[in-house]
């Protein structure tokens, strides 16, 4: 890409990426110019069992390692992201706007994890009443971003690129089924997420595709279909596979990271406020480890509970491609896929 599509913010502001850095733990290492989901798939033996063991350990790991940060004496503060307080406080900078436009695929949560996600919000708000917190509606899950922080010329470059692919694109999660479940609070010194694992087998919670429905796609919610064969395609599976159809258009693909993680974005810190001293940072800390002990024990595999922690990606509306500024939900849909 040219010198020119590179975005140049003034005043010069740095990227919450840039010093809270989201590095694989789950111990794969990526070949260069291979696909680089392929690494995973086949370091588990394309085995849904493990492909959700790594997922796991990654979550698992990150937290930890987050966790002894939080606690860490020499903890000075918390990571704001500038943008998003530009955003939220206009008198600070009158007139910005976020000069970093995306080109990505969104999966979006259907109603029931949108539901699952406000509670977990309000949960993480009690907690720390300062937080700034992702509107429900703008919720998504990055299936795969192919450029971030360029001008808008720049994406509709990529975009032109892609349009004659993007019907496809879109409605891939229609005849491509993947099952997340057991949702968990992830986190760092910058934001809040719940992040799902790929399904290995698990009893289905989610509700059954809205009819009428083609009978020949093998999927948990249709008659007759085995679990342990429509979980053998993985989350991983369906980001590999959307990694090359994206590819085969001629783009470059450009994401910022490459991890074992299904995730959605809860809220973000814009203030110390919250976590100023020991207690307030002990307090957070141990308010998520309650919060993931209630998902654990009283969603993963509650039946009848009030909250359903599992979804199928493409449920109620296929992939969403989306560019403009992106980094907090904004932005605008080129196309949706259908749904089910």
């Amino acid at each position: 890409m040219a010198v020119d599509d590179d975005v140049k913010a003034k005043p010069a502001l740095e990227s919450t990426d840039a010093r809270n850095k989201l590095e694989d733990l789950s111990g794969i290492i990526i070949k260069e110019g291979e696909n680089p989901y392929d690494a995973l798939i086949k370091a588990c033996d394309d085995d849904a069992p493990q492909i959700q063991s790594l997922y796991s350990t990654h979550r698992t790991a990150r937290n930890s390692q987050q966790r002894d940060k939080f606690l860490s004496p020499e903890l000075s503060e918390l990571v704001i992201d500038p943008f998003l307080l530009r955003l939220e406080n206009p008198d600070i900078e009158p007139g910005f706007t976020d000069p970093r436009h995306c080109l990505v695929f969104w999966a979006r949560p259907p109603e029931h994890i949108v539901k699952l996600a406000s509670h977990l919000q309000m949960l993480l708000k009690q907690a720390a009443p300062n937080l700034w917190l992702m509107p429900t509606h703008r919720m998504h899950m990055t299936t795969l971003e192919i450029a971030h922080s360029r001008t808008p010329e720049g994406i509709a470059d990529l975009v032109s690129v892609m349009r004659p692919a993007l019907a496809n694109l879109t409605n891939f999660t229609f005849t491509h089924r993947a099952r997340l479940v057991k949702p968990f609070i992830s986190y760092d010194l910058s934001a809040i997420a719940v992040s799902f694992l790929p399904a290995a087998g698990e009893s289905v919670r989610s509700p059954s595709p809205v009819p009428p429905h083609p009978a020949h796609i093998a999927h948990p919610g249709f008659s007759g279909a085995s679990i342990t064969d429509t979980d053998r395609y993985t989350y991983h599976h369906l980001r590999r596979d959307m990694f090359e159809a994206a590819k085969s258009t001629g783009v470059e693909i450009g994401s910022r990271y490459v991890v074992p993680s299904a995730h959605i974005t809860l809220g973000r810190y814009l203030t110390q406020k919250d976590h100023e001293t020991k207690e307030q940072r002990e307090g957070w800390v141990q308010a998520i480890d309650k919060i993931n002990a209630w998902l654990e024990n009283s969603v993963w595999d509650n039946i009848n509970g009030e909250f359903i922690g599992e979804w199928i990606v493409g449920q109620e509306r296929g992939l969403d491609a989306r560019n403009g500024p992106l980094w907090y939900g904004g932005g605008r849909s080129i196309m949706v896929g259908e749904g089910f």
